[in-house]
């Protein structure tokens, strides 16, 4: 007994003269530091790999998570980009008509198909030299409709919420299905030719529906897309109407004055021809 004694005692001794040295607890300090660093890097390229294998399960290429709610709350502070990633090779084949435009822009706004003038619902985008590009979301949203059409090419529809809709038209090929989720800046598609428009051969044509009504996107790129949900484009279009009708009744009083002082400056005629035939008479 006293010899295991002895031993514990021993050992005990040998333990406190060991703490008692000054390098003891900093050593412990950065081992215990080292583990825990070595475990965390672990578990993160652990979780990277597993988030890479599921990028197609609902992941952003840096790892993080997304769904249909996120990528509503980032679409709000998104500003709205072109569907071309470079902007600065963009070429506007054919500009969006505006009833508020002159005459020569409204021309230059019409599209030719099947022997009659149609008026462009969009912007017709290519880049310099009509070579391919990459067509990208211009707003984060979800995809709606993916599907070819034999006049417009292929078409993609994004759904922006709050009656806010991105439609892409005479694409090539689409990397995009119904139902996915977009973000913006990710390439969704191919530019492509479509028979509606030939003049613009290889080309995007892009348009922006506020409730179902076409607004003009060259006056919204840039511009936030919570303040593009909030437009009413009814009231839009009714006071381009009452504009368009306010101008036509200000053309139909122009016109009537001019009747009027025509109709006066005739019976002022009338009034003298009849004055001097009737000093004629009297010479006579």
């Amino acid at each position: 007994m006293r010899e295991e004694e002895k031993k514990r005692t021993s050992q005990q001794s040998k333990v406190q003269q060991l703490f008692r040295k000054r390098w003891i607890f900093p050593a412990i300090y950065l081992a215990s530091a080292a583990i825990i660093l070595t475990a965390v890097l672990w578990f993160q390229a652990n979780g990277n790999n597993d988030i890479s294998e599921g990028n197609k399960d609902g992941y952003t290429e840096d790892g993080t998570a997304y769904n249909e709610e996120a990528v509503e709350v980032n679409a709000s502070l998104e500003n709205l980009n072109m569907p071309i990633a470079n902007k600065e090779s963009v070429v506007v084949k054919k500009p969006f008509y505006d009833d508020q435009a002159s005459k020569e822009q409204q021309e230059a706004a019409l599209v030719f198909y099947n022997n009659t003038y149609h008026p462009n619902t969009g912007l017709d985008l290519a880049v310099k030299g009509d070579k391919p590009f990459d067509v990208v979301a211009a707003a984060s949203g979800t995809v709606t409709k993916a599907e070819k059409d034999p006049i417009l090419g292929f078409v993609i529809e994004v759904d922006h919420k709050d009656g806010l809709v991105t439609q892409y038209q005479s694409l090539d090929q689409a990397t995009v299905e119904a139902g996915d989720i977009v973000r913006q800046g990710q390439m969704i598609a191919k530019a492509g030719k479509s028979l509606y428009n030939q003049e613009a051969n290889t080309h995007v044509h892009f348009e922006i529906r506020k409730d179902g009504v076409a607004i003009n996107p060259s006056e919204y790129f840039g511009k936030s897309v919570a303040s593009i949900k909030e437009v009413k484009a009814a009231e839009v279009t009714e006071q381009k109407s009452t504009n368009d009708s306010s101008s036509d009744e200000s053309d139909k009083s122009d016109d009537t004055q001019k009747n009027e002082a025509e109709d006066k400056d005739s019976q002022s005629e009338d009034s003298k021809k009849e004055e001097s035939a009737d000093t004629t008479k009297s010479n006579a």
